[in-house]
This record gives structure tokens, C-alpha cells and sequence, in this order.
């Protein structure tokens, strides 16, 4: 079995790039393999002073030596998710010094917008896509909102680009989508060393019956999430389409105002995910009406293991996951109205929904289980070996 070294910078709150390295550990745990993982988190910003982070982000000598020293255990590959901001680039480097090939998961956008989600007022924004020095970033203030952060930022993208770390340090990325994948290319990233492998649910949920007779979101209640279009969408349906919605965020309040004057719409409020798969297996469909990018959200794999179809705009990873008419149906974000048909339609043709549930579920077994996702991780881990084997005979 293989040594692996992995490193993530955890978020100051959990989110999908910290669930993923902590699924594939454990998948790789379990399958044999031997690990030692180098750890930080974004809490330690504030012990570091502002200044030291910003010289961090863009070269960590303490990560770089750090990373030297656990690699002496001679893994053969060094699996990155996050390196922002703490451990660095320099990390890459470190692992070349000591001739162990480099994987670099790519589970948000951060190489290319220094926002990370090309998200900008709610809305999509590419406009730092493919610049050498993403200064619309700098004058907008998109990480954090401070100009002082997003020019650390800004600075460390700029250099690495100069430096060519992201062509020729990297030897494989793994994006999760198609979709991703030509963002990456778009941006610069050499397109035949990256590689799509999506995420996956590590513990296989038992597939429902959608007899529950309602629709169900699930997700964060904020702009980019297209809340304010399904609620305008709801407004213009039958009163007998229930809808359930699952979360928390910044339109909490307007959504219980807009539930409370609709009978058959329940606002849930947080719920855990043994809560949210058994809503799942009961829904009839998943709305998914997001107005951004998106990476591939767990959400919408856990609901095509339950069997159920999902209603998606048709943008970024929601159209590259879900085929119209056989996991589910596509509409155009931010139009009200086609959703609203969407979701008429959905309720008025059982037999046909009917067969998008097992088209949903074969779909999950086919591309995002545990055991497909960790076939698929030992594929890119051999690509990058042997390309690490052909750069060494060159010299």
C-alpha cells in the first residue's frame, strides 16, 4: 500500500473542501494506506498579525521547511487541498525539493479570482479570469472586502503565475466537475494535467420513495443561492405544490415572512444530515435554483443517492451533474417563470419522475461513491507518479 502526505488549510467554518480532505483520509485509511497530514487552520491568522499572513500567502519559509521535513518519510505522492493562506505555494517546492510528485485538489477557484467562486453582489463575475494581476479584484476589495487582504492575495497569484508554479510545480489537479475543468484551462492551467474526479458521500445513504408529495431545498438562505428566485416561483404556483426548505443564512427572515403567508410551504431551519437524507428519500424533488458556479455540491449528490431528481439552473456544475430530463430538469438561473414550469411539470407526470428517480440513483452509483471516487484517486495518484518518473529521467 501507498504512503501519502496531505495537506489542508482548514476554513474558519467547515465547508466542502474541509469535508472532502477529511472523507478521503478516512478513505484512504480504510483501504490500507499509510498517512501523515500537515494541518493548519484560518483561527491562527490572528496570532500571526495581518502582515506575517499576507508574506505567508505568498511564501511560507516555515511551511516550506515543514513540508521538507515530513516528506523525509518518502511518501510517493503529496495530495494538496487547501493551501491558503498558511501553508503556501512554497509547500510545492518543498515537495520537488524532495523529488515527491505534487497532486493539487482544486475545489474552489482561488487560482484564478481572488474571491475564490467568481461570485461578485450575488451575481457571477469572471473579471480577473485569465489576468496576470487580477487588479478588478484589488479595486472591489473581493476577499474579505478589505483591499489590504485582497491585495495578498492578488500579490500571491501574480507572483506564482510569474514564477510559473501552477504550469510546472503541479504535476496533476484534480477538478470536480467538466465544467471546472475548462474554467481551469480558461484561466491558464495546462489543460492535459487536470484531471475530473468528482467528490462522493463516503457512507452510502439508503435510496427513498418520494412519496412525502413535497419539493425540498436545501442550502445556505443568501443571494447567490437563488433563494429570492424559487420564492418569486412558489408565489406563481398551485397552492398544492408543498415546498420544504432546509437552512439558515442572511434571507432567513424573508423566507419565514414569505412561508408564513403561504400555506403548505414549512421553513425547517437547520437541520442534521441524518434529517436532511431521510426529507431527501421523501421529496419528491430537490430544488437547486443557484445563481453562481458552484464547486459540486454535496447536496446535490446526496440527493441523486436518494433517488431524487433535481430541479437546477442550468449553470456551471449544476448543468455539467444533472442531465436534463433523465436525473432531473434544467432551467435558465434567475427566471422565475421557467422554474415555476419546471416545477409543475415534475408534479404532473409521475411516471416520467418516476423514472428520473433511478435514473438519479444509478447515477450516484456509477460516479460518486466511495469506492468509484477511491478507483478513480489511485488513477490520478499513478498519472502523477509517472509523470514525476519522466520529468526526473529528463533531468
Amino acid at each position: 500500500m501507498m504512503k501519502i502526505a496531505v495537506f489542508h488549510n482548514y476554513y474558519q467554518q467547515l465547508g466542502g473542501e474541509d469535508i472532502l480532505f477529511d472523507d478521503e483520509k478516512a478513505l484512504l485509511v480504510g483501504n490500507g494506506h499509510k498517512l501523515k497530514c500537515m494541518t493548519r487552520h484560518n483561527h491562527e491568522i490572528g496570532a500571526k498579525g495581518r502582515f506575517n499572513t499576507a508574506v505567508a500567502t505568498i511564501w511560507n519559509k516555515a511551511s516550506y521547511q515543514a513540508v521538507k521535513r515530513l516528506l523525509e518519510w518518502q511518501p510517493q505522492v503529496a495530495h494538496f487541498y487547501n493551501t491558503f493562506p498558511l501553508i503556501s505555494p512554497a509547500a510545492y517546492y518543498a515537495a520537488r525539493a524532495m523529488h515527491v510528485p505534487v497532486v493539487q485538489a482544486l475545489q474552489n477557484y482561488r487560482l484564478l479570482c481572488p474571491g475564490a467562486f467568481f461570485l461578485r453582489d450575488g451575481r457571477v463575475c469572471e473579471s480577473c479570469l485569465g489576468r496576470l494581476v487580477p487588479w478588478p479584484a484589488l479595486a472591489r476589495r473581493c476577499y474579505r472586502q478589505s483591499r489590504a487582504a485582497t491585495a495578498a492575495v492578488a500579490t500571491m497569484l501574480a507572483v506564482h503565475r510569474v514564477l510559473k508554479t501552477w504550469r510546472e510545480v503541479v504535476d496533476v489537479y484534480i477538478a470536480p466537475t467538466a465544467f471546472a475543468r475548462q474554467k481551469f484551462i480558461e484561466g491558464g492551467l495546462p489543460g492535459e494535467r487536470i484531471v475530473v474526479k468528482p467528490n462522493f458521500i463516503y457512507t452510502d445513504p439508503v435510496p427513498g420513495d418520494g412519496k412525502g408529495g413535497f419539493a425540498l431545498f436545501v442550502g445556505r438562505l443568501s443571494e447567490e443561492k437563488g433563494i429570492k428566485t424559487m420564492l418569486a416561483a412558489w408565489s406563481r404556483l398551485d397552492q398544492s405544490i408543498p415546498l420544504k426548505i432546509v437552512g439558515a443564512g442572511p434571507l432567513e427572515r424573508e423566507v419565514q415572512d414569505f412561508m408564513g403567508r403561504h400555506p403548505g410551504l414549512a421553513y425547517l431551519g437547520h437541520q442534521s444530515v441524518e434529517e436532511v437524507l431521510a426529507l431527501m428519500r421523501e421529496a419528491k424533488v430537490l430544488v437547486f435554483p443557484s445563481e453562481w458556479y458552484e464547486g459540486l455540491p454535496r447536496t446535490i449528490i446526496e440527493s441523486l443517492a436518494s433517488g431524487t431528481p433535481v430541479i437546477a439552473s442550468r449553470l456551471g456544475a449544476m448543468e455539467s451533474v444533472i442531465e436534463h430530463g433523465r436525473t432531473g430538469l434544467h432551467f435558465n438561473p434567475g427566471k422565475v417563470e421557467e422554474l415555476a414550469a419546471r416545477v409543475e411539470w415534475a408534479f404532473a407526470h409521475p411516471m416520467e419522475l418516476e423514472l428520473m428517480r433511478r435514473e438519479a440513483r444509478a447515477e450516484f452509483e456509477a460516479r460518486y461513491t466511495a469506492e468509484r471516487n477511491y478507483q478513480a484517486l489511485m488513477e490520478v495518484y499513478q498519472m502523477a507518479m509517472e509523470r514525476a518518473r519522466v520529468r526526473r529521467a529528463r533531468g
